[in-house]
């Protein structure tokens, strides 16, 4: 790297390689980059993010790192093999944070995401949030909005929903995630929650995840079941570079040929995810496995690999859960849960989010 902070000029890494030049710029509203400025023979392509500018060259590399660097506004020059930029670490080294109130996602802390898989009631939903506050859990998960493979399943209440999550984190003072299907529905899922859930079949959904740069809320992401991690990285790209650095992105298990759990966990792409990103990896043990028995031994398995925060789908009586029934556990198994996974995290030099008040 050579680091020109005393002349004023831009720090370049030399030394970087890769396909895709990137250009850090000073600020969001930078146009000193033209497309027409670049040299005929770079072939080079970008996109103008608002925070940096990236693309393919196909042949002179020096000389094109040199134009960028001679450029007004340029704060940073390198080159890199992947084209996660924004989401990838050498674009921010230190881990992001996502804090809404007194509850963060991210950093020595092991987070928890609790709720059923479908807002089905009021008195349920109540009954789910005193659960979460006594057992020190900090998120309030629970879906409005449902896709559903087969059109004559439960869809969810819809505003309804949304209105019953509401009033249990208000009451108990939890965080809302939930799922948003649909750019109509972006508006009335804000209203309503904290954070904004992009699930497994949307996650190349690109003109949604546009949508949702702009939505001025966290976004969690999770890795569609069919998706290769650079895929689930190239997606929290759209979101970032549509205008949104709060981004989580999670693990939820991908479809295998293995025919005794509903998805395989991917617990590999845990420590995968780390590595590459500085954005909060979320490990959805429930939808990961689909069999209750396995979602405790997978969760704290993925405290021990490294993830960020860990989702559940718990209900008052599972049986008669409207979805996801043989994944969901009772209220008594995530409370008897809750002492075994703090105990992984502090085997591994990490703290189980809110224990200190359970």
């Amino acid at each position: 790297m050579v680091n020109s902070e005393k002349s004023g000029l831009p720090m370049v890494d030399e030394q970087s390689e890769g396909r895709f030049l990137v250009v850090e710029v000073s600020g969001p509203n930078y146009t000193g980059l033209k497309r027409s400025a670049l040299e005929n023979d770079l072939d080079f392509l970008w996109r103008d993010t608002g925070y940096a500018t990236f693309g393919l060259t196909t042949s002179d590399h020096i000389n094109a790192m040199a134009w960028a660097a001679a450029q007004s506004g340029v704060l940073r020059v390198w080159r890199q093999e992947s084209e996660a930029v924004l989401s990838g670490r050498t674009w921010r080294p230190s881990d992001t944070i996502i804090q809404v109130g007194d509850a963060a996602i991210g950093g020595n802390g092991v987070a928890v995401i609790a709720g059923p898989c479908s807002v089905e009631d009021k008195s349920q939903m109540m009954e789910v949030a005193a659960c979460l506050r006594e057992t020190g859990a900090s998120w309030l998960r629970g879906g409005a909005f449902k896709p559903r493979t087969s059109p004559y399943r439960f869809q969810g209440l819809g505003r309804k929903g949304l209105e019953y999550l509401k009033l249990a984190s208000e009451e108990y003072g939890l965080p809302v995630v939930t799922e948003v299907m649909s750019i109509e529905e972006i508006e009335v899922v804000c209203e309503h929650s904290d954070v904004l859930q992009v699930g497994s079949r949307n996650a190349q959904n690109f003109p949604l995840l546009k949508a949702l740069g702009s939505s001025g809320k966290p976004v969690l992401l999770k890795r569609g079941f069919g998706c290769f991690i650079d895929e689930l990285l190239h997606a929290a790209e759209y979101l970032m570079s549509y205008g949104n650095p709060q981004v989580l992105v999670c693990e939820r298990g991908i479809r295998s040929h293995e025919p005794s759990s509903r998805f395989t966990f991917d617990i590999n792409a845990i420590p995968v995810l780390k590595s590459a990103t500085h954005l909060p990896v979320v490990a959805d043990t429930a939808h990961g496995t689909g069999n209750v028995d396995l979602v405790g031994p997978i969760a704290k398995a993925a405290i021990a690999a490294g993830a960020d925060a860990l989702m559940f789908e718990i209900h008052p009586h599972p049986a008669l859960s409207y979805s996801d029934a043989d994944q969901t556990l009772s209220l008594e198994q995530f409370a008897a849960l809750m002492p075994e996974m703090a105990a992984v995290a502090g085997a591994v030099g990490r703290r189980l989010d809110g224990t200190d008040r359970a």
